[in-house]
This record gives C-alpha cells, sequence and structure tokens, in this order.
C-alpha cells in the first residue's frame, strides 16, 4: 500500500508537467498572436482583402504574415486552429485539481475554522463554484450590459474581488488561492471553447458557402479574447502561489488576489501598448511596483498567518498515524529537525513563514502531512535542504517504517 503514495506522487508530477507544458504553449500563442494583431502595418499594397501585414524574423528566416478579418480570395487547404492548447491545459489543471485537492480535501480544501464540511459537501462547493461562475460570465458578456467593453471589464472586475473574498469564506488560503485561479481559467479556456472556435467555425462555413459572414462572430471572440489576455498573468500568480504562504496564508489574502488582478492589468496595457506602437506607458511598471509593495505590507498586517483551529478534530485518516507505537519517536524527529522552519513562526534565520504552509506543531499537523513527510524526509532526501538539521538515516528509516506500517495496519515497534 505504502507504494501507493509513491506511484500517486509520480502521476501528480506527469499531470503537473502536462499541465505546465500545455500552458506554455497556450500562454505563448496567446500573447504572440495579441502581440501580431496590435503590431499589424496597414498600407495600399496589400492584397484585395488583408487588413495588415507583419515581417519578423526569427530563427535565421523572415516570416511575411498577412491578416485578413474575413478572409483571402481562396480559402487555405490546410487551415491551422489553436484550441487544443487551451483544451489540454484546462484538461490537465483539473487533473491536478483532483489528483491534488479532491484527493486530500480534509488537508488542502476544508478548514474547520473556516468552514467544517465533509470532503463530498466541499468537492460539490467547488465544482458548483467554477461551472458556475463560467455561467454567470456568459451570461453578463451576453446581455446588453456587456455592449460596453469598458463597463463590462470593471464589472467583471468586481465580480473577482467578490469571488475572491468568497472563497476565502469556504475554503484554506491556499484553496481560495487556486479555486480563484481555476474559476479564472475556467472562462478562458471556456471562451475558447464555447465561443471563439464556435465563432471562427461559422465564418469559415459562411465562406466556404459564399456567404457573407456575420461581423458579430469575429467581434464577440474578439471580446472574449481580450478578456483571456488580461487575465493570464493573475492566473499564472494564482497557481505559483500555493508555494508561497505569505500570499495565501494571510488575512488579507483576498485583497492580496484582487490586487493581483490589477498588477495583471498593469502590465499587459503596457505591453499591448508597445506592441500596437501606441506608446511608452512606462507609468504602468511604478504603478505594478507600488501594488506590489501594499500586496507585502498586507501579508503581514496584522498577522503574519491565520493559522488553524486549536481544537481541529483528528480524521479517520489521521488516526493510525498518531497512534503507532513509534509515533512518539517520529513527533521528536519532526519537531527536532522540521519544526524550526514548518511553525506558524520559524525560528530558522531568514525564513518568516512555514514552506508551503506546512506546520508541525501538533499531533495531528504531524499525521495529517505523513504522505509529505514519507516521501521528502522517508524515501527521499529532499527535507531537510541540504540537511541542515542533521538529520540522520536512522531516523529517516524511523519515519518509512512509521508511515508504511500505518499505511498496511501493522504495529510499527
Amino acid at each position: 500500500m505504502y507504494e501507493y503514495a509513491i506511484a500517486w506522487d509520480w502521476i501528480t508530477f506527469a499531470v503537473r508537467w502536462l499541465h505546465v507544458i500545455t500552458a506554455i504553449a497556450w500562454i505563448g500563442s496567446s500573447f504572440y498572436f495579441v502581440a501580431l494583431d496590435l503590431g499589424l502595418k496597414k498600407h495600399a499594397a496589400l492584397p484585395q482583402g488583408a487588413y495588415g501585414e507583419e515581417w519578423q524574423v526569427h530563427g535565421g528566416g523572415f516570416y511575411h504574415i498577412q491578416k485578413y478579418l474575413v478572409a483571402p480570395a481562396n480559402m487555405p487547404d490546410h487551415l491551422v486552429w489553436f484550441k487544443w492548447e487551451s483544451y489540454v491545459t484546462w484538461l490537465s489543471g483539473f487533473g491536478m485539481l483532483c489528483l491534488v485537492y479532491y484527493a486530500g480535501a480534509d488537508l488542502y480544501m476544508i478548514d474547520p475554522a473556516v468552514l467544517d464540511v465533509s470532503k463530498p459537501v466541499a468537492i460539490a462547493i467547488s465544482l458548483g463554484t467554477i461551472a458556475g461562475g463560467w455561467i454567470m460570465y456568459d451570461l453578463i458578456c451576453k446581455s446588453p450590459f456587456g455592449n460596453d467593453n469598458t463597463r463590462l471589464m470593471v464589472a467583471l472586475y468586481f465580480i473577482l474581488v467578490a469571488v475572491a473574498w468568497g472563497y476565502t469564506h469556504l475554503f484554506t488560503g491556499r484553496a481560495a488561492f487556486l479555486h480563484l485561479g481555476a474559476f479564472t481559467a475556467t472562462i478562458m479556456s471556456a471562451n475558447v471553447f464555447f465561443i471563439i472556435i464556435p465563432n471562427q467555425k461559422i465564418v469559415v462555413a459562411d465562406l466556404l458557402a459564399g456567404r457573407t459572414p456575420d461581423a458579430k462572430y469575429g467581434r464577440i471572440a474578439k471580446q472574449r479574447s481580450t478578456h483571456n489576455n488580461y487575465l493570464t498573468l493573475p492566473v499564472l500568480f494564482l497557481m505559483l502561489s500555493n508555494h508561497y504562504p505569505l500570499a495565501f496564508g494571510t488575512q488579507f489574502n483576498w485583497i492580496i488576489a484582487s490586487l493581483v488582478f490589477l498588477m495583471g492589468v498593469t502590465i499587459r496595457h503596457y505591453f499591448n501598448t508597445r506592441h500596437a506602437n501606441a506608446g511608452n506607458p512606462t507609468w504602468t511598471w511604478l504603478v505594478t511596483v507600488v501594488l506590489f509593495i501594499i500586496i507585502m505590507w498586507l501579508s503581514t498586517v496584522p498577522k503574519l498567518l491565520t493559522g488553524e483551529a486549536a481544537d481541529a478534530k483528528i480524521s479517520a485518516i489521521q488516526q493510525p498515524f498518531i497512534t503507532m507505537q513509534a509515533f512518539p519517536k517520529v513527533r521528536d524527529t519532526v519537531m527536532g529537525r522540521c519544526s524550526m522552519c514548518h511553525a506558524k513562526e520559524p525560528s530558522w534565520e531568514g525564513i518568516i513563514a512555514p514552506p508551503r504552509g506546512v506546520v508541525f506543531e501538533t499531533d495531528r499537523d504531524i499525521a495529517a502531512h505523513a504522505r509529505e513527510i514519507y516521501l521528502q524526509a522517508g524515501r527521499s532526501h529532499a527535507m531537510p535542504p541540504a540537511n541542515a538539521s542533521h538529520i540522520t538515516d536512522e531516523e529517516r528509516r524511523l519515519l518509512v517504517s512509521w508511515y508504511e506500517s500505518a499505511i498496511s495496519g501493522e504495529k510499527a515497534q
């Protein structure tokens, strides 16, 4: 049974790797085409129907690119569609959500001090809010309110602020940030799947049939593509935030998330403006730095970490690890070799917050992270880093024996 933990960790790694690869492909193509679209040049010598063109150099060759708002005189035989990058990014991201947060809901999602619910209820809330977010967003965009792009963008921002606040009142801080990222990423990928690609297919079908496509399809697709462009960087921040407790594990985490969305806007505005040759708005960098300084300040005021309820219950899954005869020695090892960093107020010089928000201060803390202790400090030597606390081989064997015996139902001596 204990080999299952190792296999599960490798499966999680594989899905995470796939997620990163496809996200790079999606974001790269998205940013490239936005920059290309903004940088197109118009002149009288363009072919009939061409909207603009650009010459580019890369990899030792020159590229001549022309854009047609509708289509060229002759539809090309081979048309490349950029869609699978988005679909696989979302699917692999959802896979990560299932493998890490749904499978470990009692550890990573549920904080009894925030909302004491069962795992099925927590998962249902997760799925419901992610799906409901797309439905709400899509309805607003399709309503008359969505006809004004500026008004729509402002309203969507305040909706995201409300969602950020809501998630921090449903899940742990780490899960709240992850879900806010999943909520936003689902909107982005659904934009591609339900709006952008179908609209492009309608236009292509009309052209092949000799009909003049309705311009609304391109306008709608452009609106959703613009939303995706401004949402990308905040989503990246939220997905990376689970490594940084100062972002997700503080009292004002929902305000931090809200400011991150503004930082995404200022950064993208700079690059979009430059790519469109519409100026050099360096003020956006000053605003971004100021916002980031505010975020740093919020992460430590008035207290560092929100922590967990002192009377948090020990679950049935955690109980076997605590009742093992070897647990007192395991506890001594963890407290002696790990708790100087993994404490609410770390004593190790240079560390001001427990890495990844993992705290070892109670029996429940140790039991809740038994698998991580087993993998990080038992089966591998990843922790402590560079063996800074001088954990011995005998102590590592103790951690391995404790975990494997608890999993197999044996009584460790």
